[in-house]
C-alpha cells in the first residue's frame, strides 16, 4: 500500500478560488434578501469586459476590410 498523497498547491488554489466565489455569492444574496443591493435578473455572461472577440453585428464592415474589397 502506498502512503497518502499530497495535494498539489495548483488544487488548493482552485479551491480557495471556489470558496472564495461561494463566499461572495452569498454575501450578494444576503445583501439582496436585505434590500441593500438591487435584484439582478439577468444571468452574469462568461468573459465580460471587454468584448474582445464579440463579431460586429451593425453589418458594415471595418474599413481595412472594406478597403481591399473595393479593388477591381
Amino acid at each position: 500500500m502506498s502512503g497518502k498523497r499530497q495535494t498539489t498547491m495548483a488544487k488548493l488554489q482552485r479551491e480557495r478560488r471556489v470558496a472564495e466565489k461561494r463566499q461572495l455569492k452569498a454575501e450578494k444574496k444576503a445583501a439582496r434578501k436585505a434590500g441593500e443591493l438591487p435584484v439582478d435578473t439577468s444571468e452574469e455572461t462568461v468573459g465580460e469586459g471587454s468584448g474582445e472577440g464579440l463579431a460586429d453585428v451593425s453589418g458594415e464592415q471595418p474599413e481595412e476590410i472594406s478597403a481591399t474589397l473595393d479593388v477591381d
